[in-house]
């Protein structure tokens, strides 16, 4: 496109991967207003990436024949242009990063329901911190590498991880494990819970703690920080006529398991305390927590 040069209306959209909704692209003039739509053979293949086929912001890179990619792919295919096998070398595509300049783009996360339309420079930052972009799993035991709304996280921890469901704001849990000598840095239980209109999961699990073998109960909020501050919790675990309670407000699955479970915002109880807990000859850890949900008055 000549600089000074009519900007054209035509219908272009780009598929939506995971739920073959449309995305538009925008041009913007001068001032940066919205003066209509880029072509769908035009404006949207020539910021396609031939490698991940998402649309290329600067920079952006091109081999000696002129073919073009983005910088994250640039990486993986080890500098080496796939089209004609040509070094890619540091060659910028300064026409493209014009045009790529000179236009809007809906938040990717347009699937799960963001109506916002951004220029390129602001695009990024926007779906880093975006309201409705999708959750990371929060299955503890394995590294997962499913990231979807909370319905299909849901349903995912169900089918795919076997967690256990229940509806109710109270529980009462008990953990057993026949040799608690033997310490592993691993997570025994996760359950969710439905109340109030959200799902929130209880952690169990067995950590060392420096060289101390401890256990941790925590609450996390199948949903955003500002959800999960209008709610708190309580856990509570005892035996042989002593308790310890916690009492906190549950963190958001924002947060990564391994990020609450290190800053040690929940209920921790060393080896030795759970064994006293436990009752017995202290060779088998048997551990009732019980907790409440509730809902802080606005």
């Amino acid at each position: 496109m000549a600089p000074g040069g009519n900007i054209y209306e035509d219908d272009a959209t780009e598929s939506c991967a995971d739920s073959g909704n449309k995305i538009s692209l925008r041009l913007c003039g001068p001032a940066g207003g919205r003066l209509g739509m880029a072509s769908n053979s035009g404006v949207q293949e020539l910021l396609k990436c031939p490698v991940c086929v998402t649309v290329m912001c600067p920079p952006i890179h091109q081999c000696p024949n002129g073919h073009t990619i983005c910088v994250m792919c640039k990486t993986k295919v080890q500098n080496v242009c796939l089209m004609c096998r040509e070094e890619l070398g540091n060659i910028r595509c300064l026409a493209l990063e014009k045009v790529a300049e000179s236009i809007e783009l809906p938040c990717k996360y347009q699937c799960y329901g963001c109506q916002d339309i951004l220029p390129y420079h602001n695009r990024m930052r926007h779906e880093k911190n975006c309201k409705h972009r999708g959750y990371n799993c929060p299955y503890a035991g394995v590294e997962c590498p499913v990231t979807r709304d909370i319905p299909f996280i849901v349903s995912h921890l169900k089918t795919d991880h076997n967690v256990d469901m229940h509806d109710g704001s109270s529980f009462n849990h008990r953990y057993v494990k026949p040799n608690p000598h033997e310490i592993e840095n691993a997570t025994w239980m996760l359950t969710v819970f439905n109340c109030f209109g959200y799902q929130f999961c209880l952690h169990f699990e067995a950590f060392h703690l420096g060289n101390a073998p401890v256990y941790m109960a925590f609450l996390r909020f199948m949903g955003d920080e500002n959800d999960a501050n209008k709610f708190s919790y309580s856990l509570e675990v005892g035996g042989s006529g002593r308790k310890m309670k916690w009492q906190g407000v549950p963190r958001s699955i924002r947060d990564s398991h391994k990020t609450v479970r290190d800053s040690l915002d929940g209920l921790i109880i060393t080896r030795n305390v759970a064994l006293f807990f436990s009752g017995g000859d202290r060779r088998e850890l048997k551990l009732k927590v019980s907790g409440r949900i509730w809902k802080e008055q606005c």
